[in-house]
């Protein structure tokens, strides 16, 4: 089955970088936002740099996805910075889970649960906090406001998982008890305390300050309020992998690429931008394309590949000029039209 190919045509070349014209500076649809994902390994960047480098990570990065404490002293240079956090893991070795082990979610017998992630069988290295908990909520909702004060951008929120991500050691779904009412915990009951959960860190949070949640599209659906909740409350979403994740087929099914992009749209809809964190090492094109094609200038994009400050892909620097209308089917495969050029993106599973 061949993979999927996107061919991208500007009138000036790729590697062309032009300066930014006025037409582009009022028309960022056609421009790329760059998101770097500044994991660990990307320290050796960040740790020391001269102005020079600072100046270019500014000019180039839209926003960073960083994690606190190590970012706190760089906010000053890097004003973009979004500061990591996991909406609801208590990490298992942290003095956190032995100081309040009344805020980890628990099975009928009593044992703590765990985010099914990263499972050896018997253990994850994250218990399940309890969403629910006005305390836990207070204590997350305050380390947001130490960020906001420290100088970040945003807040990245990973793992808003409205699909029921409770387990135990063995990265087995279970159900947990409810703390509020001694029954088992129901998949509606924990959508609605994480819809509650994202609305009052928004509602808490300066309205300036950004808020991308990393939901799954797939999951639940857009047919679930409590999902168009959790929306609401951010201002972008974040889709893990971006189009590039091998399991996404042709067409409108679960695992859709019509099924992704109708995702992108809603968000759209409601006022939201849609970061494509690519993860992967193939496809740059096909991912630039498909941004291009749904691109509303509050979008960003970042890929680990061509996406170094000393291994810079051109192709980032693209400028299409102002989109000429939204994307529309042409020939078999989706077509964007911009002032000076077109994207063109062919699906997977299509000739």
């Amino acid at each position: 089955m061949r993979r999927s190919l996107a061919l991208m045509l500007a009138v000036a070349a790729l590697a062309s970088v032009a300066a930014v014209s006025e037409a582009s500076a009022q028309a960022p649809a056609g421009r790329v936002n760059f998101v770097k994902a500044a994991e660990s390994s990307f320290d050796r960047y960040t740790l020391n740099p001269d102005a020079g480098r600072r100046q270019w990570m500014r000019d180039s990065y839209w926003r960073m996805r960083t994690y606190p404490p190590y970012f706190d002293s760089r906010t000053g240079w890097f004003p973009g910075a979004w500061a990591y956090r996991d909406a609801y893991a208590i990490y298992r070795d942290s003095s956190l889970a032995a100081e309040r082990p009344d805020w980890i979610l628990r099975d009928p017998a009593g044992k703590r649960l765990y985010i099914p992630y990263g499972c050896n069988g018997t253990s994850c290295p994250q218990y399940a906090a309890d969403i629910g908990n006005p305390a836990w909520r207070r204590y997350y909702i305050d380390a947001a406001k130490r960020y906001a004060e420290r100088g970040y951008r945003g807040i990245f929120v990973d793992d808003v998982n409205l699909a029921f991500k409770v387990g135990n050691g063995a990265g087995d779904h279970v159900d947990p008890i409810d703390p509020r009412t001694g029954a088992r915990m129901t998949a509606e009951a924990w959508q609605r305390y994480f819809a509650e959960f994202m609305e009052q860190l928004r509602a808490e949070l300066p309205a300036s300050f950004e808020i991308v949640q990393n939901q799954v599209y797939f999951h639940v659906g857009l047919s679930s309020p409590y999902v168009r909740r959790a929306i609401e409350a951010a201002t972008h979403l974040e889709i893990e992998r971006g189009v590039n994740d091998t399991g996404i087929r042709g067409g409108s099914g679960t695992f859709g690429f019509e099924t992704v992009l109708a995702w992108v749209d809603f968000a759209h809809s409601r006022g939201k931008g849609v970061i494509y964190d690519v993860q992967a090492s193939w496809g740059r094109e096909y991912a630039l394309a498909t941004y291009f094609l749904t691109s509303t200038g509050l979008d960003g994009i970042g890929m680990e590949q061509g996406g170094l400050p000393d291994d810079w892909w051109a192709g980032w620097d693209t400028d299409l000029g102002a989109p000429l209308g939204a994307r529309y089917s042409w020939n078999g495969v989706f077509r964007r039209d911009f002032e000076r050029g077109s994207v063109f993106v062919n699906q997977p599973d299509r000739p």
